[in-house]
């Protein structure tokens, strides 16, 4: 599907190599198969999809290894300072939302996560503009999610 206008940029880090940015849609079209996100999170409306597929595709076209060490966890932020620290297990299900009726989402875009087997209930996060993934084996299974407490001069500058 693609999705009318959501030109939002998401940046993509990956520990050893250049983050690269994306739109919602250009992720979605990574992923291949897209599907109704009421079938992972009961009651939600829109499209998703799958993170597992997303990522195996962009590990690819990154051109990272397949026997690759899977990275231990997945650090999302919103755009609204909101931080998520995801261990890797917990992201067997994990959905990106990226659209409702075809459309990009306006209010919680560019992407939302779904995590419906998270250490919360269905920890979800919106407005999701970089997705890090980390390796640190010493904080295997750690979470953490909140609003980011500290900022560098330069996040200050950026922000006026």
């Amino acid at each position: 599907m693609t999705v009318q206008s959501g030109n939002t940029l998401i940046t993509i880090a990956y520990t050893g190599q250049e983050p690269v940015r994306m739109t919602a849609d250009d992720m979605a079209k990574l992923a291949g198969a897209s599907f109704p996100l009421s079938t992972r999170i009961a009651g939600a409306a829109g499209e998703a999809f799958d993170f597992g597929a997303w990522f195996t595709a962009w590990r690819d076209s990154q051109g990272i290894a397949a026997d690759a060490p899977l990275p231990t966890h997945l650090k999302v932020e919103a755009v609204d300072t909101f931080e998520a620290l995801v261990p890797w297990e917990q992201l067997k299900d994990a959905a990106v939302q990226y659209a409702i009726g075809g459309e990009a989402l306006h209010k919680g875009g560019p992407i939302r996560l779904y995590v419906p087997h998270g250490s919360s209930e269905c920890l979800n996060v919106k407005s999701v503009v970089v997705c890090k993934f980390i390796h640190d084996e010493e904080k295997r299974g750690e979470v953490s999610y909140g609003f980011k407490q500290t900022f560098s001069a330069e996040e200050m500058r950026l922000k006026k």
